[in-house]
């Protein structure tokens, strides 16, 4: 079978950042630790006046198209991944597109596009389908430009506040890839869920205790689909592990729940044994009660153990490392935290050809996805040719009130008088410009 995978990864960050411990925290009366060590976040990025979903995810293309060399011809579909959408009908794939051929000759004309639907989990989705079409020999040697933009925000005072985010990652999917080699087996877990959904509101609805158990469940099951197709797991199989994050935090629990599982029957239980017991298994209790709480009071003890620690720190945290800056990026979340794994490996000389990751992707509503990739030769080339952190340096840093007035200008519903400038100047980027005659979304290219 074809090798089919990530050729190219580009990064757009929102150019405005608000501060959590030294902006957020003081205004809401808190101490900065519970968003800094709690949650695991120091800052959220957030769209500029002339940036939304569609800037963001067409200048994050145009970087990567650049970078790459590549023309409109070269590509055969497009899909964006969303859940931020200001239309019920026309897919934001098609505004990207119409941006793109503002600057390159050509057009997309004979490409396919769409737009893909299940909360976060969207990007990964764009991405399988990408891969099928290629697997089908439907691409006449073309590839597939898969886009995850999100602008994640929440009413303010809402508990998810902290949390917001904005920003795009690119994808280039091709044969023969120069990132990642997708494996074939995926795993999935999926069930009927109300944790969190945006009825005809652009803001969501959060239960933000039972959006954990949802979570934590369906990965569970989306590992477990994995195996039965796949192999018995191993935490030594992976160098990392990119978990979705909505806020590093979560990703935490996890971690906690994947390397237990990883670990039943296994040499590293026989060697924990003697510190903190074997796990507890359900048919040694009387009730599912019983049985529960055991396995809680296991996984406490767990957690402190040197052997989990030096395995965390290792294969989960450095997924972190630019969630912790940018905030929830909702269907980009896991392409995130992919792409930070690769450039820790990068920045610390870490040889990773041939080794392999495993991606949990999660998507509200609810639905995780779990499949395995290959490092391959090239992703250092490509990892060390973002420009994210120079982006990130880059970004307006927010003072409060100038944050109430961001939040105000990308509410979509919200009517407001006050004329809000630029706080960045835009150069070599698309903005949005304004409205069309059918209310339809502006844009120009700004040298």
């Amino acid at each position: 079978m074809t090798a089919v995978g990530i050729d190219a990864i580009e990064i757009w960050t929102g150019k405005l950042m608000l501060d959590l411990p030294n902006t957020f925290a003081p205004v809401k009366g808190d101490d900065p630790e519970k968003y800094t060590k709690g949650l695991g976040l120091y800052a959220s990025s957030f769209p500029d006046t002339y940036e939304d979903i569609v800037t963001m995810g067409a200048n994050a293309a145009k970087q990567l198209m650049d970078r790459q060399d590549l023309k409109p011809t070269d590509i055969g579909r497009i899909d964006v991944a969303t859940e931020s959408a200001f239309d019920h009908s026309k897919p934001v794939s098609t505004y990207i597109a119409g941006c793109l051929e503002q600057v390159y000759e050509g057009d997309f004309r004979h490409a396919n596009k769409g737009e893909r639907k299940f909360a976060c989990v969207a990007g990964t989705q764009s991405i399988d389908d990408a891969y099928n079409w290629i697997q089908a020999g439907r691409n006449r040697g073309r590839a597939a430009l898969v886009i995850a933009t999100d602008t994640a925000l929440y009413a303010r005072g809402d508990p998810g506040e902290a949390t917001q985010g904005a920003g795009a990652v690119a994808m280039l999917i091709d044969e023969d890839p120069s990132v990642v080699e997708l494996s074939t087996e995926q795993g999935y877990g999926s069930m009927d869920e109300t944790d969190f959904l945006k009825p005809n509101q652009q803001f969501p609805s959060v239960d933000g205790k039972r959006s954990m158990q949802v979570y934590l469940a369906r990965m569970r099951e989306a590992l477990e689909d994995f195996e039965s197709v796949a192999w018995d797991t191993h935490p030594d199989d992976f160098a990392y592990i990119p978990f979705h994050t909505p806020f590093p935090g979560m990703v935490r629990k996890a971690g906690l729940l994947g390397f237990r599982h990883m670990i039943r029957d296994t040499e590293i239980e026989d060697e924990l044994e003697g510190e903190i017991g074997r796990q507890p298994r359900e048919p040694d209790f009387e009730t599912r009660e019983d049985y529960e709480a055991a396995i809680r009071d296991h996984m406490d003890d767990l957690k402190r153990t040197d052997r989990y620690r030096a395995w965390y720190d290792a294969t989960i945290d450095p997924t972190l490392e630019l969630s912790s800056t940018v905030g929830n990026w909702y269907t980009g979340s896991v392409h995130i935290a992919r792409t930070s794994a690769l450039r820790h490996a990068a920045e610390t000389g870490v040889d990773l050809v041939g080794s392999k990751l495993l991606v949990g992707s999660y998507g509200s509503g609810a639905q995780a996805e779990i499949h395995a990739e290959t490092v391959q030769d090239g992703w250092k080339d490509e990892i060390q040719g973002l420009n994210i952190d120079d982006q990130l340096d880059a970004r307006y840093d927010l003072s409060w009130s100038e944050y109430e007035l961001v939040h105000d200008v990308h509410e979509y519903d919200k009517e407001t008088d006050i004329d809000v400038e630029e706080f960045t100047p835009p150069s070599e980027e698309f903005v949005f410009t304004g409205w069309g005659r059918m209310n339809e979304r502006r844009y120009e290219y700004v040298e």
